[in-house]
């Protein structure tokens, strides 16, 4: 076999850069969950024995953790001084929870991706699913903590804003539902912003439900609640949303369609679904790439152990997504907002 080295050094530079990322990752979890990330960028720059001190942890870790973050510019490094600081941008994407950039949740989400690896394998070999509560680790803190910046960023700011007439109707008091809320950070948010409206919390998985009821802070307009998407009771509607979850439900023509009925004439069915093309060429892209990823390792195996077991899959499309919401008997679909990582649809009936 003759290799053409033009084509092979440029994908051989490709794979050493993944092997350093995915082998970086750990240590991303590591940074995070010891405060060296938050002590960086609120105190740097340090040494390594500064910062092993200012953190509680072992020097020598420290220092090769440091040299491997420095290695992959997620920190700074001083030859001269030695010491170590970050960016206000690098703190942006890693330090900050309440940035609209930050990304470790992200690298909680890869825990339970590589602890569930064996599930995958043989889920490939049969076409089962895998369920949503099955996974090993704390997807469900990995999810919450990946989107919570960009719900909190966008959501009251500009894709409520961008729906007909939902913002005056929330502001004067009206009902809502969000469906699939898992932790209960899109519906603590809305909650929050308009103290007139009545936000209810959905969601099949119990320990979601649980975490979401302990964190509700007391707020007095705000329940969640365990139920199935397909069937969850309530009625009267003004406003359903579904953030991040629709490409991940077994049936969800079936979901849309019980949506639709507990709307209120003229109400308003908001999905949230990351941001894709209708083909697979123009989703080859770093971000469709992300979501390709997290879509075969969780969403089309936690579709396929739900009964129908469509698979949309993270890359629908919004062609396939209106495909859907059509079928579910709603009469308009638009595109109204969209973000680097999301697209966000307004339906009614």
């Amino acid at each position: 076999m003759t290799l053409n080295m033009e084509k092979l050094e440029p994908l051989l530079h490709t794979m050493v850069q993944e092997l350093g990322a995915a082998a970086t990752a750990a240590l991303v979890l590591i940074g995070d969950k010891l405060g060296l990330y938050a002590a960086l960028a609120e105190g740097g720059p340090f040494s390594p024995q500064e910062l092993a001190d200012e953190t509680g942890t072992n020097e020598r870790y420290i220092r090769e953790w440091l040299a491997c973050q420095a290695a992959s510019g997620y920190v700074d490094y001083d030859a001269e001084t030695g010491d170590f600081s970050m960016t206000p941008e690098q703190a942006a994407i890693l330090a900050d929870p309440d940035s609209p950039v930050n990304m470790t949740g992200g690298f909680y989400s890869l825990a339970a991706v590589f602890a569930d690896e064996p599930k995958l394998v043989e889920a490939f070999k049969y076409g089962s699913g895998i369920g949503w509560g099955d996974h090993s680790e704390c997807l469900f803190c990995g999810t919450e903590r990946f989107f919570r910046p960009g719900y909190k960023a966008h959501l009251v700011n500009d894709w409520l804003p961008a729906l007909d007439g939902v913002v005056d109707t929330l502001k004067a008091g009206g009902k809502v539902a969000d469906v699939g809320c898992g932790h209960g950070v899109s519906t603590a948010v809305m909650a929050e912003a308009f103290p007139k409206s009545e936000f209810t919390g959905i969601d099949f998985h119990a320990p979601s439900i649980e975490h979401a009821k302990s964190h509700a802070n007391g707020q007095s307009n705000l329940s969640f609640e365990v139920g199935q998407a397909q069937d969850f009771e309530g009625s009267g509607y003004d406003l359903v949303t579904v953030f991040d979850a629709l490409h991940d439900m077994g049936d969800p023509v079936g979901v849309a369609s019980h949506i639709r009925k507990t709307l209120k004439p003229g109400g308003t069915l908001m999905i949230v679904e990351p941001l894709a093309g209708d083909t697979l060429a123009e989703n080859l892209n770093p971000v469709g790439r992300i979501y390709y990823a997290f879509s075969t390792n969780i969403c089309v195996p936690a579709s396929l152990n739900q009964e129908v077991g469509a698979a949309l899959g993270a890359q629908a499309g919004e062609k396939r997504l209106t495909e859907v919401l059509t079928e579910a008997g709603f009469a308009s679909v638009r595109r109204a907002a969209e973000t680097p990582f999301n697209m966000i649809l307004e339906a009614r009936a």
